[in-house]
């Protein structure tokens, strides 16, 4: 296997790490502290085709590959993982499956305004008792002329405080969720859309994460993504690629972590000489290089594997699962080698250890990636 990268990919991995400093590395602890989605920031991302990646060029997209993408994730996760967020959901389960599963018109109305960054994309699956189980949905779209009625309650939305264009997945068939499970296109401000109030949460604080309720929300029969009933098929594709950017932004929250940690390891002076010469210290920072590294392997692999057209799930669930746990092993461990310091607002590392700890579970837990993969396995075994 080749793993050199492209002079066009090193190009564009240079320009998301520049950006990520010159841009983010400044306001970082800050939005994070106040909660703030950083709009000055975004403004400038658009340009840069960030809100595009996932686009066709046809849309005002950069259709970018899947390596070159998890490259920019990476580096703007590296330095701010709520923007690494904003990117991953907006592109890789809204624009993508907008530019599979959407028809000419849908393409051409909703694409470039994401593609640019004028408009920012939510996905809106999890409910109060759907999680894991999104067969569980109990949001309802009826069918009235030429337009749906859609009542949902969809929560945990990330974007959602700022999103325009959401993917709401409800079910045009209350007595069969299964067979009626569909996707359709809101607009915000759509008559019925209300926004809850954003979640006061542990990490990714620059992320509007927020509830959004529907009530008799009158929605185009036009909106519609895809037929009725594809909603499950839209939403697991989604999610397989979700995965790789999610994968991808933990990665950058371990590289992120492992930098603060081996800054303060050369300058924090114990007994006399830096931590970093101690080897207690150094056999930390080996352990955590190497699972970052590792991470980074199979999150590759996963987007190579993507634009090879090959199967997705698994290789997409092992790349998440794996830097997921990297992320938060490799924070904590940064967290102990800072000691006190650690727990102190007044170095990055803890933003990382609280930031980390989500990769674990959105857009799919650690269990479900792992039964992802077991079934993967054992259709493995049977060819």
């Amino acid at each position: 296997m080749n793993f050199t990268l492209s002079i066009k990919q090193r190009q564009i991995r240079q320009m998301a790490r520049q950006f990520a400093r010159a841009e983010l590395a400044p306001i970082a602890k800050e939005i994070d502290e106040e909660g703030r989605f950083p709009w000055e920031a975004v403004e400038k991302m658009g340009p840069l085709n960030f809100f595009g990646m996932q686009a066709p060029r046809q849309y005002s997209g950069a259709e970018l590959d899947s390596i070159s993408y998890c490259l920019v994730i990476e580096e703007i996760s590296r330095v701010c993982g709520a923007m690494g967020l904003t990117l991953a959901v907006h592109n890789s389960v809204v624009v993508y499956p907008l530019s599979i599963f959407g028809n000419d018109d849908q393409k051409a109305k909703f694409i470039p305004p994401l593609a640019t960054g004028g408009k920012i994309g939510a996905f809106c699956l999890t409910e109060s008792n759907a999680g894991s189980d999104a067969l569980a949905i109990e949001s309802t779209a009826i069918r009235d002329g030429d337009s749906y009625i859609v009542n949902a309650n969809k929560i945990f939305v990330t974007n959602g405080g700022v999103a325009d264009t959401l993917i709401i997945f409800t079910s045009v068939n209350p007595g069969d969720v299964k067979k009626g499970f569909s996707a359709i296109l809101v607009e915000r401000g759509s008559p019925g859309f209300e926004l809850g109030l954003l979640e006061n949460n542990c990490g990714m604080r620059a992320n509007p994460v927020c509830s959004i309720v529907l009530t008799d929300c009158r929605v185009p029969k036009a909106n519609l993504l895809g037929q009725e009933g594809d909603g499950f098929k839209i939403a697991m594709t989604a999610l397989d690629t979700g995965r790789i950017g999610i994968a991808a932004q933990a990665v950058g929250i371990g590289q992120g972590a492992l930098d603060a940690s081996l800054k303060y390891a050369k300058e924090r002076i114990q007994f006399r000489v830096p931590l970093a010469r101690h080897q207690a210290i150094q056999m930390m920072l080996a352990d955590m290089g190497t699972m970052v590294e590792a991470a980074r392997l199979l999150t590759l692999q996963a987007a190579h594997i993507r634009d090879q057209g090959g199967e997705l799930a698994g290789p997409s669930a092992m790349a998440k699962l794996f830097a997921g746990r990297t992320a938060s092993k490799v924070a904590s461990m940064g967290v102990q080698i800072h000691g006190g310091y650690g727990y102190s607002k007044d170095y990055p590392i803890e933003r990382y250890f609280r930031d980390a700890r989500v990769t674990e579970i959105y857009e799919g837990t650690n269990e479900i990636q792992q039964i992802v993969i077991t079934r993967e396995l054992l259709k493995r075994g049977e060819d």
